[in-house]
């Protein structure tokens, strides 16, 4: 149960205040269609994440003990100093498709989230957890957590809680993680995380 709720908080942290939170946010207010919309986040993130999650579990086959730890480690401490810079908004990727809500969602997300922290997240929790199943669903999770409430209440959410605080508090929560990684790595006798 541990993988699956430290995937989904991890991924719903770092996914508020992201480009894709604010794709979401002009596909709702460009379509004012929230069940198309959703429907398009859930079916481009869970295809995404599987990809990702996929590549983290090769990893951490290829990858073994301290190795892949000191990697994991420190590419979680990476995520912290990522998570600090703002993302904008990406609109070009929308207005690249041509379909119904569904489809320009679905393309849109898709494409944005290639490369996106929450998807090297995915690929680092399912290096660490070596779970591509739990991993993919549970970052999912993590995703329609964040993204649902942006659908449906749009640029309000950004007024309640500053996306600056956001980032500080997702930086904070990435390198906590990276540095016990680390510590475990290199701690003599190490342990497992």
């Amino acid at each position: 149960m541990e993988p699956f709720l430290i995937s989904t908080g991890v991924v719903a942290i770092a996914e508020i205040g992201d480009k894709t939170q604010l794709l979401a946010m002009v596909l709702a207010a460009r379509f004012r269609k929230p069940v198309p919309i959703i429907l398009g986040i859930l079916c481009a993130t869970i295809l995404n994440h599987a990809a990702a999650a996929g590549l983290g579990v090769l990893i951490a086959q290829w990858l073994e003990g301290r190795w892949l730890q000191a990697l994991v480690g420190a590419a979680f401490v990476a995520m912290a100093a990522w998570a600090l810079i703002p993302d904008k908004e990406d609109e070009d990727a929308a207005a690249k498709s041509h379909g119904g809500v569904f489809l320009t969602t679905l393309v849109a997300f898709f494409l944005v989230e290639i490369g996106d922290k929450t998807q090297i997240a995915t690929s680092l929790l399912a290096a660490r957890f070596e779970n591509l199943v739990l991993v993919t669903a549970a970052t999912t999770l993590g995703m329609m957590l964040s993204n649902v409430p942006a659908v449906f209440l749009g640029e309000a959410a950004t007024k309640v809680v500053p996306l600056k605080v956001v980032r500080i508090v997702a930086a904070v929560i990435f390198g906590l993680i990276g540095l016990w990684v680390l510590a475990a790595a290199f701690l003599p006798g190490g342990f497992r995380v």
